[in-house]
């Protein structure tokens, strides 16, 4: 929960976004919890998802975009996800990065002809649906996840 990226920035920049990872990030369910790292999956489910490598990402956990988009490669899955990359953006994985210090990837269905947000016309709005859900997406998005996640 937090501003969405389109909205003008308020006096705190980017601070007053994505409160609940804020808070997590801040506030570990167990002291001195750490992972090795984290993945985002934010809007994975769409039938024509492509996903690109997002910036903040790269700038933050280079290591998980590379393992992430190796695996999908590995697997099989190279169309899904693509070796170019992306703005970058605010999302949870910046947080996550920079305040709890678990490398974070974002998969995230960002369209680089979609402008000025760059992500589809569904995207935080009631027409996210099961309608624009499809299964082989979250197929080959579920199975590179489950492969790095159990096989690191």
């Amino acid at each position: 929960y937090g501003r969405p990226e389109w909205l003008p920035s308020s006096q705190n920049g980017y601070k007053d976004w994505c409160l609940g990872s804020q808070f997590w990030a801040a506030n570990p369910h167990r002291p001195g919890y750490r992972a090795r790292f984290g993945i985002l999956l934010d809007m994975v489910g769409a039938r024509d998802a492509v996903f690109h490598q997002e910036g903040t990402s790269l700038r933050l956990a280079p290591h998980v975009v590379r393992k992430v988009w190796k695996r999908a490669s590995d697997l099989g899955f190279g169309g899904r996800f693509s070796s170019r990359s992306t703005p970058q953006t605010i999302d949870d994985n910046l947080f996550v990065s920079e305040l709890a210090g678990i490398p974070s990837a974002n998969i995230v269905d960002y369209r680089m002809n979609v402008r000025p947000m760059g992500y589809g016309p569904f995207h935080h709005t009631h027409a996210d649906n099961m309608d624009i859900i499809d299964r082989q997406t979250l197929d080959e998005v579920g199975t590179t996840v489950l492969s790095v996640v159990y096989n690191p």
